[in-house]
């Protein structure tokens, strides 16, 4: 059996052997003498940062006229470092952060068109919806989409046997059902779920798109936001699972994913909630014989959709070099690259084209088959064009959201926390 491991390897091999069908060709005729591009990376994992090297590489021997220079950066701060560049006009050529981030910054106009610069291939490969989570109001589009989150029910599948509930299948997991399977699952000191919301408000927002939950209308500084039944759906069937039927340890709601993962392996919660990236780490330090699964997608009134929030690269509008950075984009982009970085992260990639190849080189296994259906229903938010919703995010929703899973306030005291925060931006 073929190995995740050695499927990456043979991934990260690609791009050396792949360079002489390039594109770009060899020597960069049309990229001008003596042009280094900075590349500001967020790649973090050890495998992702040696698949983004070899990408690099790839280019370097293939363009001798345009050079990558790679600069590590870090998602920590990723977002006051660029204010910190931007202002003071030392931002990298190339950009990688993810959409909800970039946005703002392309609103006030600091990272160029790529519209002009990308292939109908690299269009065409990446799907409508996502690609809207990286344009503008006014049509610009100011990053290419690479890899995806989306948010999945991991199952110990022993605990299931042990209380005699079938697994589930198909193409979707109501919530409805979900519910119902946490209050079967739950027994004694054992929960049925187990959910790492420390941070809960991204999980909250890409949820929510399953209940028709936007947040947020209108576009630029016409921006408003509504909290109704749609956008409070998640937040209190989570509440409910928690403090009503226990099913739902209320104590794994203040910890971090990382934090609730041994529960899982100890048997503890038959089931946890967490980015789709968690099968690596599920894959890599289970307990030996430890047997489990990733569930259908999550689906709500409004069916299985979540908020297509890519990881992406841009290009600085004060680049003297937005051409050739759009070019290394391209190059970047390339279905053999995109599946390696995939793999690397255990993400999703925008590009249909890698995700064949990441479900070939993967069989479909550790979970890989479920984590790939879940980025169908991905899409472009309203949250994600919202000017401040970092602000917002950061000052108001996330210590609301903290103190309504925490059972300190309630639910209209919780919508109005989210409302009040919002006017006080606008």
């Amino acid at each position: 059996m073929r190995t995740r491991n050695s499927a990456v390897a043979a991934l990260l091999a690609l791009p050396l052997a792949l360079t002489g069908c390039s594109a770009f060709g060899v020597g960069g005729d049309d990229s001008g003498d003596g042009v280094t591009l900075k590349f500001q990376s967020l790649a973090f994992q050890d495998t992702t940062i040696a698949a983004t090297e070899e990408i690099v590489a790839a280019w370097n021997a293939d363009n001798p006229d345009v050079q990558v220079d790679l600069v590590q950066g870090s998602w920590d701060n990723v977002h006051d470092q660029l204010v910190t560049q931007f202002q003071g006009g030392t931002a990298p050529d190339v950009i990688h952060d993810e959409s909800a981030d970039i946005m703002g910054f392309a609103e006030q106009g600091y990272l160029a068109d790529l519209g002009p610069h990308l292939s109908d291939e690299t269009t065409a490969a990446v799907s409508e919806d996502v690609w809207k989570s990286v344009t503008t109001s006014s049509g610009a589009v100011v990053a290419a989409p690479t890899l995806l989150q989306s948010y999945v029910v991991f199952a110990n599948t022993d605990a299931f046997t042990d209380a005699d509930v079938e697994v589930p299948t198909g193409e979707t997991l109501t919530w409805d059902d979900f519910q119902a399977l946490a209050a079967q699952l739950a027994e004694g000191d054992s929960y049925g779920v187990g959910w790492g919301l420390q941070q809960p408000t991204a999980t909250v927002m890409n949820l929510s798109l399953g209940f028709d939950g936007t947040f947020f209308s209108g576009e630029g500084d016409a921006t408003a936001i509504e909290v109704g039944d749609a956008e409070l759906a998640v937040p209190e069937r989570i509440h409910s699972m928690a403090y009503d039927d226990a099913s739902l340890d209320p104590v794994s709601l203040t910890q971090s994913g990382s934090d609730v993962l041994p529960g899982f392996f100890d048997g503890r919660y038959a089931m946890y909630v967490g980015g789709n990236y968690i099968a690596q780490q599920i894959a890599e330090s289970a307990p030996e014989g430890f047997n489990w699964a990733v569930l259908p997608p999550l689906a709500g009134t409004a069916g299985a959709a979540q908020a297509a929030n890519p990881q992406t690269m841009s290009v600085a509008a004060e680049s003297e070099h937005v051409e050739e950075a759009a070019a290394f984009i391209e190059f970047f982009m390339q279905a053999d690259h995109q599946a390696a970085l995939a793999q690397g992260d255990w993400l999703i990639p925008a590009s249909s084209a890698a995700r064949d190849a990441v479900a070939e080189q993967t069989a479909g296994e550790n979970g890989w088959e479920a984590i790939l259906a879940s980025g169908e229903g991905l899409t472009a938010a309203p949250f994600q064009s919202a000017i401040n919703y970092p602000q917002w995010k950061d000052q108001y929703a996330t210590p609301a959201l903290q103190q309504y899973l925490a059972d300190e306030i309630s639910l209209e005291q919780l919508q109005q926390q989210l409302t009040d925060g919002w006017a006080e931006l606008s």
